[in-house]
């Protein structure tokens, strides 16, 4: 946590800095220094890829470690059956990976790094990643809907029974509020990560001020119900990583159920 004279800077744990690179690292002009941002999201793929390759023994008696990966797998595939069908199978790569990935950095970015001098970082924290990952589903469901339906695929902007004037004037209001998913699938996450982490950013500055206050009053006032506080915002913060990361996939695939069977 930055602080100065015991002012709480709760922003500061979201700064890009740059790690190595600085002066050389250039593309037309642009700076390419590999920063912190870069290095938690290449520890979450190093983690997604050991998690993965670890289970996938195929041991006719799994282990706990490969129950719970074929358990994540199952589990994004049953989503995909149940909300696209059996074509849903061909796209449980992509989704299957944006839900890994989307849990473990969201994981990842509240471990407890800190007290060995290096501060965790949540990637997810970042609406360039966010919105990323949305913009790339947002995409895919673009390519699918008009490779299988051609044109055919703006009637999904018109309701069943809708014609004439009605439809005309329902048309652009749909439209609009599909052109708009890749904003709020991306914001999203993006708004419940950062929350979660200036909220425990504030109360853990109030426990550390509180502690070193000079009133011996204060501790047990301020620090001690923000300790409490912030372990409950803690523990709710993991269930909060958990579910994002299931909504990402949830609204990715009902998007991608549209697309192929235009309901």
């Amino acid at each position: 946590m930055a602080a100065e004279s015991g002012k709480i800077d709760p922003m500061h744990q979201f700064m890009i800095q740059p790690i190595f690179g600085t002066d050389h690292w250039a593309v037309a002009g642009h700076n390419i220094a590999f920063t912190n941002s870069a290095a938690w999201m290449a520890v979450t793929f190093v983690a997604v890829w050991g998690f993965m390759l670890g289970g996938l023994k195929r041991e006719l008696i799994p282990g706990r470690w490969q129950m719970a990966v074929e358990g994540f797998t199952g589990f994004i595939t049953n989503m995909m059956d149940t909300n696209i069908g059996p074509e849903g199978r061909k796209y449980v790569p992509w989704v299957f990976s944006l839900f890994m990935f989307i849990l473990f950095a969201n994981m990842l970015g509240m471990f407890p790094t800190a007290i060995v001098g290096v501060h965790p970082f949540a990637v997810t924290s970042q609406l360039t990643i966010t919105g990323v990952l949305a913009i790339a589903s947002f995409l895919i469901v673009l390519v699918v809907g008009f490779a299988r339906h051609g044109f055919h695929f703006f009637s999904l902007f018109v309701p069943q029974g809708v014609k004439g004037p009605m439809a005309a004037a329902i048309f652009p209001i749909e439209l609009i509020s599909f052109m708009m998913r890749p904003f709020s699938l991306g914001l999203r996450l993006f708004v419940a990560i950062t929350a979660g982490h200036i909220l425990m950013e504030v109360l853990a500055g109030f426990v550390i001020n509180g502690m070193n206050a000079q009133a011996a009053w204060v501790a047990p006032i301020v620090s001690l119900p923000s300790f409490v506080l912030m372990i409950g915002i803690t523990l709710l913060e993991l269930l909060v990583s958990a579910i994002q990361a299931y909504v990402f996939a949830l609204l990715t695939s009902l998007y991608l159920n549209d697309a192929i069977n235009l309901h």
